[in-house]
């Protein structure tokens, strides 16, 4: 499966990031949000990531330019009626994701295969929301998308064997490497796995027993991790992570998934990790 043009709903971090993911392997995006400013910020931020890359020899000016070139930016849901392949890369909350899949569904080409990028929550809810439950599927790239090779795809209850199939061949073509899950669970694989190792470390945190520094060299010297628990809970964000360990608690049940308070202060007080500047350490230069 090639698309000839695809649409990303979310210009975050993980929106932008997708996009890039696309237009890098020449294929036609459109980004989507609700503000002109939000989507002026994320091509901005995406700039601003490549110019490292250009300044270090790994891509070209003209490359980049190449890349832009295939990206549109759109405030207006009714231009994903051209796309093949439409993914949603929003925050975590289900009735705001079955609100955008009932509208996209009713805008899309009734071919056009419906993704969502969520970590936690049920695809077999969100693709309720259409009239094309076997055309939606789950597509979680991992943080950085440009970066990261892994591709989780996750099947709803009817979601039918050629839409896995088309996403597994897509996302090979993106040169990703996919994993599958058998059937619709939260957090999937990767995930929820990964989940009752970052509350662990927010419990040992929160417990006095050692500093964050330690705590994430402690992982990465002695469990070989590329990157320490807490630093990676900033880099995915200290809201993303509380909602995704609150769904799975919620869903679950098992405790192992709780997340601990020192999670809902920190999201009250607008530490979020790297995008607000502090988090569990502090990003801020001054």
């Amino acid at each position: 499966m090639t698309p000839k043009k695809v649409s990303v709903i979310g210009a975050g971090t993980m929106g932008a990031g997708i996009a890039q993911v696309f237009a890098q392997n020449s294929i036609f995006v459109t980004l989507f949000d609700t503000e002109e400013k939000i989507l002026a910020s994320a091509l901005t931020g995406l700039r601003k990531r490549l110019e490292p890359r250009i300044e270090a020899g790994k891509i070209s000016a003209v490359e980049v330019e190449k890349i832009f070139e295939k990206i549109q930016i759109s405030v207006s849901l009714a231009d994903v009626k051209d796309s093949d392949f439409i993914i949603e890369a929003i925050f975590e909350d289900m009735k705001i994701k079955k609100e955008i899949f009932s509208e996209i569904d009713s805008l899309a080409s009734p071919s056009a295969i419906l993704a969502s990028n969520t970590t936690s929550l049920s695809i077999t809810e969100i693709a309720s929301s259409t009239r094309r439950a076997d055309k939606v599927i789950g597509v979680h790239f991992f943080n950085p998308p440009i970066v990261m090779k892994l591709v989780e795809i996750m099947p709803g209850l009817q979601t039918s064997k050629k839409t896995i199939e088309d996403t597994i061949e897509l996302a090979k073509e993106l040169k990703k490497v996919p994993i599958v899950a058998n059937f619709d669970s939260p957090a999937g694989i990767g995930s929820r796995v990964l989940a009752g190792l970052l509350n662990e470390a927010v419990e040992v945190f929160s417990q006095g027993l050692a500093s964050a520094e330690d705590i994430d060299i402690a992982m990465k010297m002695g469990a070989g991790l590329p990157m320490g628990p807490l630093e990676l809970i900033d880099l995915i964000g200290v809201d993303i992570h509380l909602a995704k360990t609150e769904t799975l608690y919620r869903e679950l049940g098992e405790t192992r998934y709780r997340p601990n308070f020192l999670l809902k202060k920190m999201v009250r007080a607008g530490h979020l990790g790297r995008k607000t500047g502090k988090g569990f350490f502090n990003y801020n230069s001054s």
